[in-house]
This record gives structure tokens, sequence and C-alpha cells, in this order.
């Protein structure tokens, strides 16, 4: 009887390993969805971190280079 009770106690962690699982695939795929539907709406990966002064900076960069290759008279 000790032996029976000791072999269901050693598979407990499978009950909570099972969920546990799902869980994490879940975030995973979730994760990889966004990525890739990103990356296929805007043509490159998303850049992380990116605030309102990488806006700022990319549009005074793309104005700069506009302004640069605008033929001069």
């Amino acid at each position: 009887k000790e032996k029976t009770k000791k072999k269901k106690m050693s598979l407990v962690w499978l009950e909570a390993a099972l969920p546990l699982g799902i869980i994490g695939g879940m975030l995973c795929i979730m994760g990889n969805s966004q990525y890739y539907i990103h990356k296929a709406y805007h043509g490159r990966p998303k850049h992380i971190g990116h605030d309102e002064w990488d806006v700022a900076m990319e549009r005074r960069d793309k104005k700069v280079v506009e302004k640069a290759s605008a033929p001069s008279s």
C-alpha cells in the first residue's frame, strides 16, 4: 500500500506540467505570430524599444535625406 502511494505521489508533478506546457506553448505561438504578422505587413522586424524619440529622429532623417537628394537649381 505504501509503494502505490509513493508511486502516485511521484507523478503528481505531471498534473501541473501539462497545463504549464500548454500555457507556455500558447505564449510562444502568440509571440511568434505577432512577429511574423508585423514583418509581413511592414516588411521588416519590429524595432524593440521604439519610442517617440526614435520616431522623431526617423522623420528628421527622412527630411534631411530628401533635402540632400533634391536637385539644386
